[in-house]
């Protein structure tokens, strides 16, 4: 066995690869030429391999030292993957998206997981923190390591799950710090264009969570060859997780939608608010100006241009009516 790593591996696409023995402690750093040589042993232990963007070649290395499905290597070579699991022979082939707030905005990359007997390879594509945090946890319980790679695949998708939460109480934040703009009664565009965005981001993010749901699912109910019943008490904590930050994306939904509602809705009172003042302006305006109309005719015979008292009498008559309009309007709240 070969514990020292080509300088070629660690330049940036091989970030781990470990062999553990079957007691679940760490028995070293191996070579990728190596693998095969740790599987072929009567150790029983594993091996815990962790890529980042590997090119073609690397994959194909992998193929052979772990005897992997060509169709499964030809979908982690590339990402934008569905989420799914598929099973090849021995070998359980996951497909997880994640996802993580980078300078204010979300993104989203993949995982790749190829799970059998004795190891455990993740391949990360785009958004992706490391997992070897997730992996230094679980090298602090070698009776739990002891289970395998099962117990690995536990950590990683832990680690996935537990980086939803942060994304969720930032779309809270945002949406809080909308509130006043939300409630206001001037109507700015920009405050709808940012809760569409959040909404857009919301539906995408949702689509990233609802899958993980479906995965974890499968691994509790099935595939006992390869995950431990031990395991699965652990996987049913990942499950209940999702179900929160799946429930947590759903309320936040609810809530953006109601939030573009009472927005509109708010708005839409504004302006007829507007409208009625405008309209009551117009109404009050209406008695002068029909009054200066009627006048403005010029006919010969009107009895009344002839008096002495005509004009004051006219004036008169126009503000009383023009006051009483205005006072029912006011009454009204129509001004």
């Amino acid at each position: 066995m070969s514990n020292v790593i080509p300088e070629q591996e660690i330049s940036g696409m091989v970030r781990n690869c470990v062999a553990y023995c079957r007691k679940g402690t760490k028995v070293g750093d191996i070579s990728l030429d190596a693998i095969s040589d740790v599987l072929a042993s009567d150790d029983n232990g594993f091996v815990w391999l962790g890529l980042y963007e590997p090119d073609e070649s690397l994959l194909l290395k992998l193929q052979e030292e772990f005897s992997l499905h060509p169709l499964a290597i030809e979908d982690a070579s590339k990402a934008h993957q569905r989420p799914k699991i598929e099973l090849y022979g021995d070998t359980l082939f996951i497909v997880i998206h994640t996802a993580q707030m980078i300078r204010g905005a979300m993104e989203f990359g993949e995982t790749h997981i190829f799970i059998g007997p004795r190891f455990l390879v993740t391949v990360r594509h785009g958004a992706s923190l490391s997992y070897a945090s997730a992996r230094a946890r679980c090298e602090q319980n070698p009776t739990l390591m002891a289970l395998g790679p099962s117990y690995g695949l536990y950590a990683i998708l832990d680690f996935i799950v537990d980086n939803y939460f942060p994304i969720v109480e930032e779309f809270k934040r945002e949406l809080n710090e909308l509130e006043q703009d939300i409630f206001a009664e001037t109507y700015k565009k920009e405050t709808i264009q940012h809760l569409y965005e959040l909404k857009r981001e919301l539906t995408n993010y949702r689509m990233v969570v609802s899958p993980t749901q479906d995965i974890v699912n499968q691994l509790m109910l099935y595939h006992p060859q390869l995950v431990k019943e031990e395991v699965r008490v652990y996987l049913r904590d990942v499950f209940d997780h999702v179900i929160r930050v799946s429930e947590g994306t759903d309320t936040m939904r609810e809530m953006l939608t109601a939030a573009m509602s009472v927005n509109l809705a708010l708005v839409t009172v504004a302006q007829g608010e507007i409208v009625k003042r405008l309209a009551g302006w117009a109404g009050l305006l209406a008695a002068p100006t029909l009054i200066a109309s009627w006048y403005g005719m010029n006919f010969t015979h009107m009895p009344e241009l002839a008096g002495k008292y005509s004009y004051w009498a006219l004036i008169g008559v126009t503000l009383t009516l023009t006051g009483g309009l205005y006072a029912y309007l006011k009454k009204a709240k129509w001004l």
